[in-house]
């Protein structure tokens, strides 16, 4: 890996060909609940993002549509935990391969269309989000050939749950409570 030493190329790969292991022999321990993200308005448009391990990430959205344009938007981070993903999943198998990273660069952007997000037109005309997305992996290893790393780049690519979750359809429960009385939205 780039700037990975040969330990920690060797920790790496052993610790998922371990876990692989282990959840292949044991599938009924390989479903879990992800750990909840709690945001909380500050002020304005800006957003504290906690875990319950103390975590912290802000939010703010740009002056064109109120924000104070203090911290990245919500989308931005979306972005960045795509990419941060990929790129974190092509190390991991380029681990588990063997190989050393001597590059790993992946960018992720999107196109969109605000006035979906600001309900100038009906939700059907124009979505909210992202009308498209596009990942670039840009990677280079010793002694690896072209193929090998489309493959690497492939696989990381196809296994990266966040992007799995930007390609895929997840049914979503959104519950709300107003005034201490919770339901479900319909």
């Amino acid at each position: 890996m780039a700037g990975a030493t040969d330990e920690e190329i060797q920790r790496i790969g052993d610790a998922v060909r371990g876990a692989r292991e282990y959840l292949t022999a044991h599938p009924d321990e390989a479903a879990y609940t992800d750990t909840p993200a709690t945001a909380r308005l500050e002020s304005g448009l800006r957003v504290s993002v906690q875990g319950p391990d103390g975590t912290t990430v802000v939010t703010d959205m740009p002056a064109s549509v109120g924000g104070g344009g203090s911290a990245p938007s919500a989308g931005w981070l979306m972005r960045a935990a795509h990419a941060a993903c990929v790129a974190t999943l092509v190390a991991m198998r380029a681990a588990d391969e063997g190989l050393r990273l001597s590059h790993l660069e992946v960018t992720v952007d999107s196109d969109s269309d605000d006035r979906g997000i600001l309900g100038a037109v009906e939700e059907d005309e124009v979505p909210p989000g992202p009308i498209r997305s596009r990942v670039r992996i840009s990677l280079a290893a010793d002694g690896a050939t072209e193929e090998a790393l489309h493959v690497i780049a492939g696989w990381a690519w196809r296994h990266c749950p966040v992007d799995d979750a930007v390609r895929r359809t997840v049914p979503v429960t959104v519950e709300v409570d107003v005034a201490g009385r919770e339901f479900a939205s319909r």
